[in-house]
């Protein structure tokens, strides 16, 4: 059985607030200036009470991180996983893109969380994040590896780089894009459009 199974209902709910109160009060402070009492006071909760369910600042941490990419890529790989077999390069990558941003909304805290204070945390944290991180990147290599092998990528791209410029493009949505303001969809679109089809014109490439 697995050890989240066993866990009573009340005590994932107090975990749950726990997670919530730490990645809103780390997207707003960032990580240094957030302590454990402060945690707990948005989580509606006595201070010692957290030690019941994480020994640490970094262990809290650690699991926002986590879960702010876990969550992007459950929603990347879903979607595109449903696409039919013969869906064409355009349409999976536009696929990826869209659910990439839509997840970064919905899920705002703790992507926020991800995107901001990722350089402030401890070396020991990223240490602990880096699997988790490392899997979303390869859901891409993979997702382009195998558009490039059926043609759907000019042989000379550099897939590593072009994820790169990928992943990092649309997580910097979050500083300056408000969803009150437009819709994701458009933006995925707008996105979609750069990153795929380029920014010359025939006339603006020159000879």
């Amino acid at each position: 059985m697995d050890i989240s199974s066993r866990k009573s209902p009340k005590r994932v709910v107090s975990r749950a607030r726990i997670l919530d109160a730490a990645a809103a009060l780390f997207r707003e402070h960032g990580y240094a200036a957030v302590s454990l009492r402060a945690i707990a006071a948005e989580a509606g909760m006595r201070s010692g009470s957290i030690y019941y369910h994480f020994g640490s600042k970094e262990e809290i941490v650690t699991e926002v991180l986590n879960l702010g990419i876990e969550r992007v890529h459950e929603q990347v790989s879903s979607t595109v996983t449903a696409l039919s077999a013969n869906s064409d390069t355009a349409t999976v990558i536009r696929t990826g893109i869209r659910n990439h941003l839509q997840a970064l909304f919905t899920f705002g805290a703790y992507t926020s969380a991800n995107v901001r204070i990722y350089g402030q945390v401890p070396a020991s944290v990223r240490r602990g994040n880096l699997a988790v991180r490392r899997r979303y990147e390869v859901l891409w290599d993979d997702i382009l590896s195998r558009a490039q092998t059926r043609g759907g990528i000019r042989d000379e791209v550099d897939l590593a780089a072009f994820r790169l410029l990928l992943i990092g493009s649309l997580n910097a949505t979050l500083e300056w894009f408000d969803p009150k303001q437009g819709r994701v969809e458009d933006l995925a679109e707008s996105y979609a459009n750069i990153l795929l089809g380029g920014l010359l014109t025939q006339g603006g490439r020159g000879s």
